[in-house]
């Protein structure tokens, strides 16, 4: 006897054999029982999901003699007839071969004669999207009213394309995609039956390259077991079918973080010239990347296996939330142009390349003083934290500011304070996620407390001619965290955390803190927006266990600033031209 693949061998002949479509199966049952039969019904729905088969079940149980379970029994002539094919009264017509006029006024010749055999003539008319609008208007009357003992059902992977009037005339079941676990339970029947020995996470792969298919399914173990000479293992399915490894996406995604570009570069061109499925390959970077967002959020989760898990604490976790979803916003925008892209690895480089051309991790403060040498004369700097760089840390974290050109000499009669508000509107300073988590590791509670006490007199300030400007701009502040050397307050905007952290490296807050909070202290700032980005980063990587070294934070005054503070007027400091006189 000629070999039969397993999608014909194991397709069902019964309800109770075919994999999901529950709700489908349930109505279909209670119509024939309720002898509410209707006179045409629709199966559309992806390909694989059982809707021919369904319809062919359908069809031999409103035939079937026997009424038990409203199941086709198999055993009455009717059944026997139709599982050979041989029963006059249910027909399939291919719509692809036959869409035109003269074939459908054949067919509407011969519904007018009574039934055979069984009780209904059925016509099963597969891919019926195929007909021409023609055939579908000249079907039109005979699907509006039917003789009694007509039932048509057809079926299509686009319903789009039937015509609205047809659709409207038919009982429409949407048929859903088959759910992997529903695959996998049907495989391993199949794999027992048949007796090939096949690796439970083989399976799983090809329940996942099946895309809810269950004739896919049984298409993609078919050539498996004619690859396969013995068992049939993971690496076998993936060598098949061009799938790589969630180690090898982890591996290149550290490769990505740590920004080792020729050793990324070399893998993606490996991958390629291996003839890997490149959409596949994108496909699982977005999930997995997905599954390390889930994780971080929720450890515990029972969505992801324990072996995925150990794969995200082994190449994910240590890149920062943002940086990892900075990745998948890029690959999702690359996978959108996969459709007309004349070279899918390019796109794909070019993609994971630009999400590494702004800087997600920290840079030591050897490294960016050379940074700050090599880029005097452009738009964009970075320096250490504010004030002196004497921010410190066993990651060495540092704080990003972004400055544009430098404004050319102002003439000599300009003041000094029109000078420095130029600066800070020329001056844009961002604090690193990083070093923000690093104060909050740092922060003390009771210090917190005490601060916020004493913090609610600095209204009292926002007069004084000497401490007027910090007490305005921390007055509408809130403190967040609090250490023995240093604030981490948020403001109410952008601009206003930005000017805060402006003032902090230009002059500093040391003397007001001292004089507010009765100890000198950095004031460092942040937006409302970044507020809740730390925040909730914080309380994620504190249920992981993954929290950095506090930042140790060292408040020394500049040089000139207590001389400026006491010996200066600051009048004087407003208006350089006026001389201050005592009584």
């Amino acid at each position: 006897m000629a070999y039969q693949a397993l999608y014909r061998k194991y397709r069902p002949t019964t309800f109770n054999e075919v994999v999901g479509q529950e709700t489908i199966i349930q109505t279909l049952k209670n119509a024939k029982a309720q002898d509410r039969v209707a006179h045409a019904y629709l199966f559309c729905g992806p390909r694989g999901t059982g809707k021919t088969t369904i319809a062919k079940i359908f069809a031999r149980m409103l035939n079937c003699t026997s009424t038990e379970d409203n199941q086709p029994c198999g055993e009455c002539e009717n059944c026997k007839m139709a599982l050979n094919g041989s029963h006059p009264d249910i027909i399939e017509i291919d719509a692809a071969s036959n869409n035109g006029v003269e074939e459908v006024r054949n067919l509407i010749d011969r519904v007018k004669y009574a039934p055979m055999q069984g009780q209904y003539k059925i016509y099963i008319i597969d891919e019926v999207h195929m007909m021409t609008k023609s055939a579908f208007n000249a079907l039109l009357k005979t699907i509006e009213e039917p003789p009694k003992h007509i039932v048509f059902i057809f079926a299509t992977t686009e319903p789009n394309k039937v015509l609205p009037t047809i659709i409207s005339r038919c009982q429409r079941f949407d048929f859903s995609k088959v759910s992997a676990k529903d695959i996998v339970q049907r495989l391993s029947i199949v794999c027992e039956q048949e007796k090939i020995q096949i690796d439970a996470e083989a399976i799983g792969l090809i329940a996942s390259l099946a895309d809810g298919g269950m004739r896919d399914a049984l298409s993609i173990l078919d050539q498996c077991v004619a690859y396969c000479s013995s068992e049939i293992h993971i690496a076998d399915v993936r060598k098949i079918y061009g799938v790589l490894t969630l180690d090898d996406i982890g591996q290149l995604f550290a490769n990505l973080y740590h920004k080792d570009i020729e050793k990324l570069m070399t893998e993606l061109q490996h991958i390629s010239d291996q003839g890997m499925d490149l959409v596949r390959f994108t496909s699982d970077f977005i999930s997995i990347l997905k599954n390390s967002v889930i994780y971080d959020y929720s450890p515990t989760t029972t969505l992801m296996d324990d072996s995925t898990k150990e794969l995200i604490q082994k190449y994910f976790v240590e890149a920062p939330m943002n940086f990892r979803l900075a990745v998948l916003d890029s690959l999702m925008d690359t996978y959108n142009k996969f459709q007309y892209a004349s070279n899918v690895l390019d796109y794909i480089e070019t993609g994971l390349l630009k999400t590494i051309s702004q800087s997600y991790e920290e840079k030591s403060p050897v490294k960016q003083e050379i940074s700050e040498m090599k880029t005097s004369e452009k738009s964009e700097q970075s320096y250490d934290s504010p004030s002196e760089k004497q921010v410190k840390s066993d990651e060495n974290h540092t704080i990003s500011y972004k400055q544009r050109e430098k404004a050319p000499d102002l003439p000599s009669d300009v003041s000094r304070e029109t000078s420095k508000q130029s600066e800070i509107k020329d001056s844009k300073i961002i604090l690193e996620d990083m070093f923000l988590l690093q104060l909050l590791v740092g922060a003390n509670k009771q210090e917190r407390a005490n601060d916020n006490k004493k913090y609610e007199q600095i209204n009292q300030f926002t007069s004084d001619l000497t401490y007027m400007r910090p007490a305005n701009l921390l007055n509408h502040t809130q403190i967040i965290a609090s250490g023995d050397t240093y604030l981490l307050v948020a403001a109410r905007s952008d601009v206003a955390s930005k000017e805060i952290n402006e003032y902090e490296n230009t002059i500093g807050f040391q003397n007001f803190t001292e004089k507010l909070l009765g100890k000198e202290k950095k004031v460092f700032s942040m937006d409302v927006e970044q507020c809740n980005r730390v925040i909730q980063d914080f309380k994620v990587r504190m249920n992981n266990h993954t929290l950095p070294d506090p930042a140790e934070i060292v408040c020394e005054k500049k040089a000139d600033d207590s001389d400026q503070m006491k010996e200066e007027n600051p009048i004087q400091s407003i208006f350089s031209n006026v001389e201050v006189r005592e009584d």
